[in-house]
This record gives C-alpha cells, sequence and structure tokens, in this order.
C-alpha cells in the first residue's frame, strides 16, 4: 500500500521547533489581524458578460495626455519610441523562456551583454550584472552584499533618512533576516544629507547609501565627500542613481562609489501602474566584489570553431547548485525590461541622453518656478524630476480640486515624514507640457 506523505503533519512540529517557533500562530504573528478575510465574491458570469463589463470599468481610464499627471516619486511618464515596443515584441525576445538557464538563446544573450555594457557606460563602473528585480530590491541586495564583504562581523548599513519610503521598506524586509540594522542619517536645513551627523554615526558600518536625486527631487551636493566620509571608516560606498540625469552629471562611479545601484526601466518602458520593473546593479572591477555580485553576468567568449559566442559568466544564486552559498535568492532577472532598455538607450546615444536630461532639468526648473507662486519650498537647490512644496491647507482638499479640474496632482509625502507639514512632490519629465504646468497653477491658486 502507498502511504501518502502530507509534509504539514506528522513533522509540523518538528519543523517549528528547528525554526524557533511553539506554534503555526506565533509563527505568522507579525501578519496583521483581519489580513486574510472570506472573499466575498458574486455569482459567476459568461465571458461575454464580463467582457462587457471589463470594458464599462476600462472606460473609466484616462490617458496622462487626457489628464495630466505631476505624480512621480519612483515613477515618471517618458516617452518611448514606437520601434522599442515593437522590437521587444518580437518571438525572440517575447517568448524566449526565463533567461537564467544554460539553453537560453545566443540572441538574448547577446541582448543582455549589450544592456550590461550599455550601463556600464553610464554608472561609470566596469561590472554590471543582466539586472534585478527594481530599485528597491537592488539597494537591499548591495546592503547585504557589504555586510558579506565584511564576513559578517559588520552588520550596519546607514541610509539617508530621506530615502525613498518604498525602497527603506525592502530594505528593512530584506535586512530582518540577515539582522542587518539600519541606521538613518538626518537631512540638513537644505534637504541635503548632513555631514556631520553621518560622521557621528557610520563608525562600525558595513556600507553608506545616498540617492542621486534624493526623495524630495534634490540632487545631493556632496555625493563625493559622502563616499569619502565612509571609505575612511571602511564602509563601502553604495550609489542609488535614477539613470535619466547621467547625461548631465558626474557618473556615481567617477565620484567614488563601489556599488551603484538604480532604475533600468525609465528608459523603454511604460508606468504600467508601478511595475514590472528592472533594477541596475553594478561593481567596480575588484574580484572580490564581482564574486559577491547577486544576480547574473553575462560574458563574451568563443567558441569551438573561434566565432564570437555569449555565456553565462557569473550564476551565484541558490538555483545554480549554489544552495547555502549563493549570493541572493533572486529568481527572475526582468530580462524583458532590461532588453527594452537596452534598445531605447542605444537609440538616444550619449547626445540623446544628454539632451534628454537637459530638458528634464529644464521642465523641472519652470515647474519650481510656477509652484513658488502658490506654495512653499522647504529646500532649495537643484531639482530633478521632483519638487517637494508644502501648503497651509490639507493636501487631500487641493487634490480633489485639482482632479475636479482634470488634473492629475502630486505625491502626499506627510504619511511618510509628518515633520515636514502638507508636503507634497510634484513631478515633470521631459514629456510635461508648459500648458499643463499653467493649467495646474490656475488650478493651485484657485483653491489655495
Amino acid at each position: 500500500m502507498v502511504k501518502h506523505y502530507i509534509p504539514n503533519s506528522a513533522h509540523k512540529e518538528e519543523m517549528l521547533k528547528e525554526i524557533g517557533f511553539s506554534s503555526i500562530e506565533e509563527l505568522f504573528a507579525d501578519v496583521p489581524k483581519g489580513f486574510i478575510k472570506d472573499f466575498n465574491l458574486p455569482e459567476g458570469k459568461s465571458e461575454y458578460e464580463v467582457f462587457l463589463e471589463m470594458n464599462e470599468i476600462l472606460g473609466k481610464n484616462k490617458t496622462v495626455l487626457e489628464m495630466p499627471s505631476f505624480l512621480g516619486a519612483g515613477t515618471y511618464f517618458h516617452y518611448i519610441p514606437a520601434h522599442v515596443k515593437y522590437l521587444i515584441e518580437r518571438s525572440e525576445f517575447l517568448t524566449s523562456y526565463t533567461p537564467y538557464q544554460a539553453e537560453i538563446s545566443q540572441g538574448m544573450l547577446q541582448a543582455l551583454f549589450e544592456y550590461q555594457s550599455l550601463i556600464a557606460e553610464l554608472v561609470g563602473l566596469p561590472v554590471v550584472n543582466s539586472s534585478m528585480y527594481d530599485w528597491g530590491s537592488a539597494m537591499a541586495e548591495a546592503a547585504l552584499m557589504t555586510v558579506r564583504l565584511h564576513r559578517g562581523r559588520r552588520k550596519k548599513f546607514i541610509v539617508p533618512k530621506h530615502t525613498h519610503p518604498e525602497r527603506m521598506q525592502v530594505l528593512k524586509t530584506y535586512g530582518k533576516g540577515p539582522g542587518v540594522e539600519v541606521v538613518t542619517v538626518n537631512w540638513n536645513e537644505r534637504g541635503q544629507v548632513d555631514l556631520e551627523d553621518l560622521k557621528e554615526k557610520v563608525k562600525d558600518a558595513a556600507g553608506v547609501y545616498i540617492e542621486m536625486p534624493n526623495f524630495f527631487g534634490l540632487l545631493e551636493e556632496e555625493i563625493q565627500a559622502v563616499g569619502e566620509i565612509a571609505h575612511d571608516a571602511g564602509a563601502y560606498f553604495v550609489v542609488g542613481v535614477d539613470p535619466t540625469i547621467l547625461g548631465i552629471v558626474e557618473a556615481p562611479g567617477e565620484l567614488g562609489a563601489d556599488i551603484v545601484v538604480g532604475e533600468a526601466s525609465y528608459f523603454g518602458n511604460p508606468m504600467s501602474f508601478g511595475g514590472p520593473r528592472a533594477g541596475i546593479f553594478a561593481v567596480k572591477n575588484d574580484p572580490k566584489l564581482i564574486r559577491q555580485m547577486p544576480g547574473r553576468l553575462i560574458g563574451m567568449t568563443k567558441d569551438a570553431e573561434g566565432k564570437r559566442a555569449f555565456v553565462m559568466t557569473l550564476q551565484t544564486r541558490e538555483q545554480h547548485i549554489r544552495r547555502a552559498k549563493a549570493t541572493s535568492n533572486i529568481c527572475s532577472n526582468e530580462a524583458l525590461v532590461a532588453v527594452a532598455a537596452a534598445i531605447h538607450i542605444a537609440t538616444l546615444g550619449p547626445r540623446g541622453i544628454r539632451e534628454l536630461g537637459e530638458v528634464i532639468l529644464k521642465n523641472t526648473a519652470y515647474l519650481k518656478k510656477r509652484l513658488k507662486e502658490v506654495a512653499e519650498l522647504p529646500f532649495d537647490g537643484v531639482n530633478f524630476k521632483d519638487v517637494l512644496v508644502r501648503f497651509e491647507k490639507p493636501y487631500k482638499e487641493i487634490h480633489e480640486h485639482l482632479l475636479s479640474k482634470n488634473i492629475h496632482g502630486g505625491y502626499y509625502v506627510k504619511p511618510h515624514f509628518p515633520e515636514l507639514g502638507e508636503a507634497t512632490l510634484f513631478a515633470a519629465t521631459e514629456t510635461t507640457r508648459k500648458e499643463w504646468v499653467d493649467a495646474l497653477i490656475e488650478a493651485l491658486k484657485e483653491v489655495v
């Protein structure tokens, strides 16, 4: 007689004891109460009825051209050349098997190699992996990597208090198991990293992180100084970057970064309600750093006939027989998103990327200038995409008024930083039109 094995029955108590819990309830104690509820689903419908209902719902949506949006804070409306979508929809890319196995096609391997090469030129570091989930996971992986590089003797990872809140949450989640201590550094009166506070907290840090631009949309003016403070304390210097700015500012690698992370999907990919994304991960040409990189590296070599070929040079995940020695359990590298980014970057070229940055900078400056007419700017400096403003009346009322005028307002910051009051981020990109900004300011004047 065949005896069926039910893993959560006979061995349940033994498994719980092994991981240090006395019951299932204790294991899931951190899940909010009431999180799992009964699904109150309606009766089923025919396919045609579902089709009609979905079309009715979708008809309520408005494109960014019908309703100008100033909602940024990490997700931005960029123009994507039409051929980018056409090329990634070719079956060679679109239906390619998840690109981490040895049998992946030469075409996809070459496309990812080109992605790595383009990102390397942008960020100023020579070794780039073939992408991560997103900026947040890349940042968290960088934190874990700095701890591994110190062999666990240092577990402190320092980040500015004004790091993007969602990325901060990902970092804390990733770091909880390995025991990474996340330490925040205050901002100064100009919305920049407080160097004196950093000097007091940097001792015994595994890594120090900074973003360009920061969450307030400001360009940090002391990035190089932050790197020097980190290195003097024996910590690794990690820089998170929006790559669309890299045509007009110095690359992080030139400013002393050991590791660079960021968001590749700002090139070649739509907003898509916040995903999918593709995280940038780059390091210096140091074997110690390269061996600890998460994800995978594509390299160029020669085949048995001496012809150019592409291979997976490094694959350090647990699925590649690494098991406990794996540097990461990332199970997808968002390859199609990375290929789209590579196509867009290659289309723009060095001159196009510079012009893109200049147009975004110019549009942001105009938005900032007009916002000063109706709101207070807590910090001043050079803004890129996002501009932080503060209102006297509750922003909820202001936002509802903007929606009534067919304008989507900014990102409400107060829930994350209550000390800033009724603060909101408004964003501009190369797609932002002057008449949109003018209409925003007129609507704000009416309600403010």
